[in-house]
């Protein structure tokens, strides 16, 4: 028996009202908002992205501006890189589609900074077509529900296969059903502490029939911590640069980090990146 019918009623009645999901929400917001989501929680994007899209309502409005100013508006979602490979994408879709999102995967996977799940997300979530959305959450749900694993093994390429196995034939309960697993992933089926009590597909979880066996399959490597890390000295030195409208000095910068030598790395990987401009004798800022 397929999990989508009970996975769409439970989410039309339960789904959160998050901008992306309204009508009339443009596909270039769907795109921005899918860049944005990449390891950045949805509290934390919302308000980002209303002032991007006011300040940037198509891509050819933000494809007008230096790739700093993005760097800039960015501001603390974390991996700046992000707002790089955004504003090259939108002076992708400027150049080659005349401004328009594309709906075709294959030429959403040409635009910079977009894979296997924001082109498919782009596709079916702005334009309605039948193609399967897989992201971390909806691999747990499927891991547990489908597979009887308390959790996901390791990203392939079967992910995609076993998320379109469940997709209806039609594309707007498709729609409904990307959305449904991967809400269901994030709220409901989580990865600590899943509310099996309020879950609409509780009575067909294999996992949940198994008794929750522990998961005995390749586990993914834990998440370096952030404090003390080169990404910390980073966003130091990012906010640094952020803050001031010219060039600052290698001197001002240096005090973000009491380790000499890891200010020295993460400076040299911002430069490497793009994300940073400069040099010791004028100074260091956001590109132009």
């Amino acid at each position: 028996m397929s999990i989508a019918p009970a996975v769409n009623a439970w989410f039309v009645a339960n789904g959160r009202d998050l901008p992306w999901r309204r009508d009339g929400f443009t596909a270039w917001g769907t795109l921005v908002s899918e860049f944005m989501l990449q390891q950045t929680p949805v509290a934390r994007v919302i308000p980002r992205l209303e002032d991007w899209l006011a300040r940037w309502p198509t891509p050819a409005d933000l494809a007008a501006v230096p790739s700093g100013e993005a760097v800039r508006a960015w501001d603390r979602l974390g991996y700046p890189r992000r707002a790089l490979n955004l504003h090259a994408a939108a002076i992708a879709i400027t150049e080659r589609h005349g401004g328009v999102v594309p709906h075709d995967v294959d030429e959403l996977l040409a635009l910079p900074g977009i894979g296997d799940y924001t082109s498919r997300a782009i596709a079916a979530f702005a334009y309605g077509h039948r193609h399967p959305v897989v992201d971390t959450n909806v691999r747990r749900v499927m891991a547990r529900a489908i597979d009887g694993q308390g959790e996901p093994a390791p990203p392939s390429k079967r992910d995609l296969a076993a998320m379109e196995a469940i997709l209806p034939e039609d594309p707007v309960e498709a729609r409904i059903t990307n959305a449904g697993v991967m809400e269901l992933g994030a709220i409901v089926c989580t990865a600590r502490s899943p509310r099996c009590d309020a879950c609409p597909i509780a009575d067909q979880c294999a996992w949940r029939s198994a008794g929750y066996p522990e998961f005995c399959g390749v586990k993914k490597a834990a998440q370096k911590k952030f404090e003390g890390s080169d990404r910390q000295v980073r966003g130091l030195i990012m906010a640094e640069l952020r803050a001031s409208d010219v060039p600052v000095t290698l001197a001002e910068l240096e005090p973000v980090s009491a380790d000499a030598a890891q200010f020295s790395r993460a400076l040299a990987g911002l430069l490497r990146d793009g994300l940073v401009v400069g040099s010791p004798e004028d100074g260091y800022d956001l590109p132009s």
